[in-house]
């Protein structure tokens, strides 16, 4: 089994559906799962450092999990059937807490409960727990990364902002938008005035 991390959401460029990413320790490997709008909400909730002012469904979950005794040892994702990933969370009992009896945890008493792997990611990152693949998934499953063309590409869009105005960026989006035609036709040239850039 390969331990994976959340590298970030991101968008299928053809279908704009939202994509998690796994990265696998090296940094050379990523597995994209894609998912719907509110999981990656929740997902990104999860990665971020602010509280909710009230729990969202996974804190709700992470906290009725300590509060009936168990802990989220590790999420497991073990299989891709019909290009749908299936995953696992892997739950025991929470050990006793300091002064109690220290009895020590039965495997059997371990659960595996079957978990969509975008509800099992959103869980894992609330609880700290670790995210897993097996080794087969993430050969099926993969991408390579380039690292250092990231890298690259990170520096370059930080020195882009870094010499960009909040004006020059305005200016640049309007400029990258696909020109509407109004419902009365389109505007008349004035004289003077050239269609391209």
């Amino acid at each position: 089994m390969v331990e994976m991390r959340v590298a970030g959401i991101a968008l299928d460029a053809a279908s704009r559906s939202p994509i998690v990413l796994l990265r696998d320790p090296a940094g050379r490997r990523q597995v994209p799962i894609w998912i719907d709008q509110a999981q990656a909400q929740n997902i990104l909730a999860g990665l971020g450092d602010e509280t909710p002012p009230r729990p969202l469904s996974h804190d709700l979950m992470a906290t009725l999990l300590e509060a009936g005794g168990l802990q989220l040892d590790r999420v497991i994702i073990h299989a891709i059937e019909e290009s749908t990933f299936r995953a696992v969370l892997k739950l025991s009992p929470c050990p006793p807490a300091e002064g109690e009896s220290t009895q020590p945890l039965a495997e059997e008493e371990s659960l595996e409960i079957d978990a969509r792997p975008s509800d099992a990611i959103a869980l894992a990152l609330r609880t700290g727990s670790s995210i897993w693949m097996l080794e087969e998934v993430v050969a099926d499953a993969s991408i390579p990364v380039d690292a250092e063309a990231d890298a690259e590409d990170r520096e370059d869009f930080r020195r882009f902002l870094d010499s960009t105005s909040p004006a020059d960026l305005v200016r640049h989006l309007s400029r990258a938008q696909p020109d509407v035609i109004p419902e009365d036709g389109p505007p008349e040239e004035k004289p003077g005035e050239t269609g391209g850039d």
